[in-house]
């Protein structure tokens, strides 16, 4: 695929002349340079010759589909490089999966968005993950004048990939702001898969406030352990009944399906997901998502206890620090500062410390602090960041630390 780095040739077809010109309006602000065709045949004529960074296709175009034009420059082995972009007005799946059968590297739905259709490009050339922040605090969200820079809201994370597969991890308050910045974006059939770690209220409370969820069009597979007897889909289902709640799962426009998940690896949407049992009370899940040669660990809630506890139990610790092992970037549970911690063994979460340790050990790129717990200040996770950035320097680790905010996106 073409690198995103300097100007870029781009080669655009289709047979609306509207479209092409938007398109070349875009691109040409943005300092590439644009070959543009109306009349795909005469495109197909051409490509190799012009060798171009990236194409950007129509999908339903007289003489010549979309389809056979990817499938046509696929075969050319001068173009192996090239990056093919389908943009289309079919919203259908079955296109999409069709397009990336041919060899599609993306796929973008019109009608054209002047505010987003460069970043959506720019996401593909690159082969970027976008990790987004939507809730960072643990057990209960708060508010107040000393939580403005870090937010108050519970546990939410999201992953977007390059073929706009969507991954969230948790349910907590921050997954209603995740809910309505796809709202606003005007979306249609969005589909998304949701990972739970575990059913305490500050990683799914949240959930029914997931306006997504009431559209119909939009479909959402939720994954997380069982507990014992007690499936993902009742644990999600008895939150929302009645008695608690005015609204059922019942209610739900979109598709919703359920997925009971153990200590094991499996395939989303062409991305491979890997879980490790967590130390927590009733049974957690951590996640390790693996794509294209970049992981990304998400490690809450989890305690590690003190050496030379009498709970301490190093064979787990190294058992995570394999999990984490390499990972460019390591979400994990850092409630505490261990002076905190000392007086809150047992609790099943982690103090500074020792998530630095295990970040170390394992060798991950980036270290994010999250899941803080609801009494600290913005400037104690300052605090905290600081800690753990010293930690790090002393044990001469190439381990980066960073404090994500709700609403930061980083990309990968």
């Amino acid at each position: 695929m073409a690198s995103k780095d300097g100007p870029l040739h781009f080669v655009a077809v289709d047979d609306d002349k509207v479209i092409l010109r938007a398109i070349t309006a875009i691109l040409e602000a943005e300092g590439h340079r644009v070959t543009a065709f109306d009349r795909s045949p005469k495109a197909m004529e051409d490509v190799v010759k012009l060798n171009p960074d990236c194409i950007i296709s129509d999908l339903m175009m007289p003489d010549v589909d979309g389809f056979q034009f990817c499938k046509f420059v696929r075969g050319q082995e001068s173009l192996a490089h090239t990056t093919f972009i389908v943009l289309t007005a079919k919203t259908y799946e079955f296109d999409m999966n069709r397009a990336y059968e041919f060899g599609a590297h993306g796929f973008i739905r019109k009608p054209v968005d002047t505010e987003t259709f460069y970043s959506k490009v720019n996401r593909i050339l690159a082969d970027q993950v976008e990790l987004s922040f939507w809730g960072v605090r643990g057990t209960l969200p708060v508010s107040g004048e000393h939580t403005l820079k870090y937010g108050g809201s519970t546990n939410c994370v999201s992953m977007t990939f390059p073929r706009d597969q969507m991954f969230i991890f948790d349910g907590g308050t921050g997954i209603k702001r995740l809910g309505d910045h796809l709202m606003s974006q005007g979306r249609r059939s969005i589909k998304g898969r949701i990972f739970i770690s575990h059913p305490h209220w500050d990683h799914i409370n949240a959930i029914p406030f997931f306006t997504p969820l009431y559209v119909q069009g939009n479909e959402f597979q939720i994954f997380g352990a069982n507990q014992g007897d007690i499936s993902i889909r009742e644990i999600i289902s008895a939150q929302m009944d009645g008695v608690y709640f005015p609204i059922t799962l019942k209610e739900f426009a979109a598709r919703v399906y359920f997925r009971d998940v153990e200590e094991e690896e499996f395939e989303v949407d062409g991305v491979t997901i890997k879980t490790k049992l967590l130390s927590h009370p009733g049974k957690c899940l951590g996640y390790r998502v693996e794509y294209n040669g970049r992981s990304i660990c998400y490690v809450t809630d989890n305690e590690m206890f003190f050496d030379g506890s009498e709970f301490h139990n190093p064979h787990y610790e190294k058992q995570l620090a394999d999990f984490a092992r390499g990972a460019d970037a390591l979400i994990t549970d850092s409630t505490y500062m261990d002076e905190e911690y000392a007086s809150k063994v047992t609790w099943g979460h982690s103090c500074i410390s020792k998530v630095v340790a295990l970040a170390d050990a394992a060798e991950v790129k980036t270290l994010f602090l999250y899941h803080h717990d609801p009494d600290q200040t913005d400037d104690d996770i300052d605090a905290k960041l600081e800690t753990a950035q010293r930690l790090l320097r002393e044990r001469g680790s190439t381990t980066v630390c960073a404090a994500p905010k709700e609403g930061e996106t980083v990309l990968l």
